[in-house]
């Protein structure tokens, strides 16, 4: 059967079982490999993708539920420009990346946070990202980066078009 949706910007058409999990698709049918398998059971968020600006666990999700739906993945997070996204780069700054395997979950996680809430509290940005396993324990500098990529670090009108992936002048 044939599902046809938008993943980071470009319009894609599959032909594979309607209950396939969206990351699987992703990963073999587009070779998009920055969403990560982690556990299966959406319990660990390696799988977060953003589908229209929700993060969802792409691990159980089956593709015929983003039928002309928009996904987006880690590598659309960038500007096509190949620009960071501004947490992208407030991930390096922080140097939240350790092993990485969690980061792409982390990082559509934490970018669907701000879209939703622009400058949460710290209790706020916990809830957001429990679900979200990091093995090696960087909580505190996931949390930092969320923080300089609020609001309350930068103007409101640079954070939304940064969050929405707008270009502007």
């Amino acid at each position: 059967m044939s599902t046809s949706f938008w993943i980071n910007g470009e319009q894609q058409t599959v032909d594979v079982d309607p209950s396939k999990p969206l990351l699987w698709v992703i990963r073999e049918q587009l070779a998009l490999t920055g969403t990560k398998f982690g556990c299966g059971i959406s319990q660990c968020g390696a799988c977060t993708v953003h589908i229209d600006g929700q993060a969802m666990r792409s691990c159980v999700t089956p593709v015929s539920a983003v039928e002309g739906r928009q996904v987006t993945t880690i590598e659309g997070l960038a500007q096509a420009s190949g620009e960071l996204h501004p947490l992208q780069q407030a991930w390096i700054e922080h140097q939240v990346p350790q092993c990485g395997y969690c980061q792409s979950g982390q990082l559509m996680s934490a970018s669907a946070l701000l879209a939703n809430n622009p400058n949460p509290t710290d209790t706020e940005i916990d809830a957001a990202m429990q679900g979200n396993i990091c093995r090696c324990g960087m909580y505190g500098r996931i949390r930092k980066a969320i923080k300089q990529t609020s609001v309350a670090s930068q103007g409101e009108e640079q954070l939304f078009y940064s969050v929405a992936g707008v270009t502007h002048e």
